[in-house]
């Protein structure tokens, strides 16, 4: 009976712990609310942190950029870009947010596949498809795919980037470059709607999450700057003001701040913080770029 009850209290004990440690592991993990790209190792690779950037996790390690981070609804997975053959081709990866069971989703060869985006119920993935036509001329593409990769299709009428899914489920995205302008469609193409118009990049458009107001970048005035309109492209207001280019507007989850990119004299990349109506900027990350906040925690 004495044996039988040391075996009990010995699976029990070794429970506990393994219990503990998984919890430790999880709940450390989760603390770290910000994914961003940065190459401080050489590559660019795709790096976990705080609000506060008070410490980092690097979630990546190959050779070759990662970036274009964008999160899965449920927050326990990360679709990205990944360089492949020199560079001449970039994919599109998923994997867990501690950088294990990565999985190439797209294979086209000598394609730049960039800018990923989940659907909100996470079981879709639209990205940008880039290349040189057969007569020489750059061709943009959007497509869509279930989020294991099967499934892909491009979205034929809609020639452009940045793809961005909205609360109900439409496409937000940027039209072709150069005079390029900020859109929005049906999952299917169609009914396309111009929310911007002006000869400018108006670039990478994201929803706020109360879906009411849409950020993005514009050289409008002479040089990329973050700017914010309703949903309807009514009541366009720029929110940066600087001789640098700002770009990739993130918004936090509770809709209230807005995470951008910002070049510094020297071209180097840093993450910066403001209040959605521009106020309280303030510089979180260095040498780091494409940071985005984790939408939902569990």
């Amino acid at each position: 009976m004495k044996y039988i009850k040391a075996i009990c209290f010995f699976f029990t004990f070794f429970f506990v712990q393994i219990t503990s440690c998984q919890k430790s592991e999880k709940s450390e993990l989760t603390s770290y609310t910000i994914g961003y790209s940065s190459k401080e190792s050489g590559d660019g690779e795709i790096y976990l942190t705080d609000i506060e950037a008070t410490s980092k996790i690097r979630v990546t390690n190959r050779p070759g950029n990662d970036g274009y981070i964008a999160w899965s609804p449920d927050g326990e997975r990360i679709a990205s870009y990944a360089y492949h053959d020199g560079r001449k081709t970039w994919s599109i990866h998923t994997m867990n947010i501690d950088g294990t069971n990565r999985k190439r989703l797209t294979h086209a060869k000598n394609k730049w596949d960039s800018s990923p985006t989940w659907s909100r119920d996470g079981k879709k993935i639209a990205f940008a498809r880039g290349y040189k036509g057969t007569e020489g001329v750059w061709q943009e593409e959007i497509w869509i795919m279930n989020s294991d990769g099967s499934e892909q299709a491009q979205v034929k009428p809609l020639n452009g980037g940045g793809p961005y899914f909205t609360v109900n489920g439409r496409i937000l995205f940027h039209s072709k470059t150069n005079s390029s302008e900020i859109c929005l469609a049906n999952i299917d193409g169609s009914n396309i709607i111009q929310l911007t118009n002006n000869n400018a990049e108006d670039w990478h458009p994201e929803v706020s999450p109360d879906g009411k107001q849409i950020a993005f970048m514009s050289n409008r005035d002479g040089n990329h700057e973050i700017y914010v309109m309703s949903i309807d492209g009514s009541n366009q207001k720029r929110l940066t003001f600087n001789d640098v280019r700002d770009s990739i507007p993130t918004w936090s989850p509770d809709g209230f701040q807005i995470m951008y990119t910002s070049h510094d004299v020297d071209g180097n990349a840093h993450i910066y913080i403001m209040n959605k109506d521009g106020s309280s900027v303030k510089k979180i990350i260095n040498n780091a770029s494409g940071a985005v906040w984790l939408k939902i925690r569990k």
